[in-house]
């Protein structure tokens, strides 16, 4: 005789961060939360779609965690970067799980950014929080950001009959914080005399020559592969994307590697290392606390990991380059460019400034 179905439940893996939905004759299905509470808004808003007819539904019938739901299943698996995805989906969900999709407007809106607080500061004995800040305007906008797709996605698809609009903050100013010289070799020292860092010097020498991006950078080996780019040492080429991956829109086109920088390649490779960033023979896929530790002992702050990609673009255009060839070599637009580093170039407004200075 058959077991009776034990319907959709939740269940959590031993070597797992995240609650997964089980359901009879059904795979798996990650929450994309840690957190049991929000784990049921998520089984709620899965038992609530299952089954899902084809009539479209009016916005005021459908909650927000039922639309999170359907675009994580079945949008987010299609995607270069689904942990993005969760990510956001995890964050948004204990304010919009419940809400339906006609509560979407500029007041509940600003009221969830009002809401994003992150830990600043926890008890030293008891490791309770003790403090909280806002998350930046930039996390916030890209999580309903995030709220935004997925009710065009379910709109789309004809789960909704219409899409609300959501209110986004106030895209916050690029950053143009980069590195002297000076600051630039401290930091690398730090990586270099560092215990255990020296696959940091690594890293930091590639964005700084090539501006590529960190992820791309963990990612490249010697040869092609599976995971990531790759550099050519033969032909002097680096690949930043591997044949496998997914194009996004952070673009990742291939770019020649400086002379100073494929001597050390080569010197890397030729000493048995099969990745470009590795720790005793392994590939790095983390440099947050590394990265974070060494700007503090070298008190080069602020700094973060992109910051070397402003940094490598700003000397780009001092030395002299044009803006169509560190749009190229960059992999970065060149709108982007010349709205936010175009004036650290010598040729910047060099017309315009001949013009007025012309007898």
């Amino acid at each position: 005789m058959p077991r009776p179905s034990k319907g959709a439940r939740l269940h959590k893996f031993k070597h797992r961060p995240y609650w997964y939905i089980r359901d009879t004759g059904r795979p798996d299905q990650s929450t994309g939360c840690t957190s049991r509470a929000d784990a049921e808004k998520a089984l709620a808003a899965y038992i609530a779609t299952k089954g899902r007819e084809s009539v479209a539904n009016e916005p005021a019938n459908v909650t927000c965690g039922e639309v999170l739901a359907i675009y994580a299943e079945e949008h987010a698996p299609t995607v270069a970067d689904p942990e993005r995805i969760a990510y956001a989906i995890e964050a948004l969900l204990p304010f919009w799980g419940g809400l339906r999709l006609s509560h979407v407007k500029g007041e509940t809106c600003r009221r969830y950014a009002k809401t994003r607080k992150k830990i600043a500061q926890r008890h030293p004995e008891t490791n309770e929080p003790i403090a909280y800040e806002p998350i930046s305007t930039g996390t916030v906008r890209r999580e309903l950001g995030t709220l935004q797709s997925a009710i065009n996605y379910a709109h789309a698809e004809g789960y909704v009959t219409s899409a609300p609009v959501v209110t986004l903050p106030q895209k916050p100013e690029a950053k143009e914080r980069w590195l002297s010289r000076d600051e630039a070799a401290k930091l690398l020292w730090q990586a270099y005399r560092g215990h255990n860092t020296r696959h940091l010097a690594r890293f930091i020498l590639i964005a700084l020559y090539t501006g590529t991006r960190k992820d791309a950078i963990l990612r490249m080996g010697f040869e092609p592969n599976t995971v990531g780019g790759w550099f050519d040492l033969d032909q002097g080429i680096m690949f930043r994307r591997g044949d496998t991956e997914r194009q996004t829109s952070k673009r990742r086109t291939p770019a020649r590697i400086p002379r100073q920088l494929l001597a050390h390649l080569r010197r890397w490779h030729a000493s048995g290392s099969i990745w470009a960033v590795e720790y005793k023979g392994a590939r790095v896929g983390n440099i947050k606390r590394a990265f974070a530790k060494a700007v503090q002992d070298s008190g080069v702050t602020p700094c973060t990991p992109h910051t070397l990609k402003h940094t490598a673009i700003t000397w780009a255009l001092q030395n002299g380059a044009s803006v169509w060839d560190a749009a190229g070599f960059f992999a970065t637009s060149a709108e982007t460019i010349e709205k936010v580093y175009g004036h650290h170039s010598p040729h910047h407004q060099e017309s315009a400034l001949r013009a007025v200075e012309r007898r």
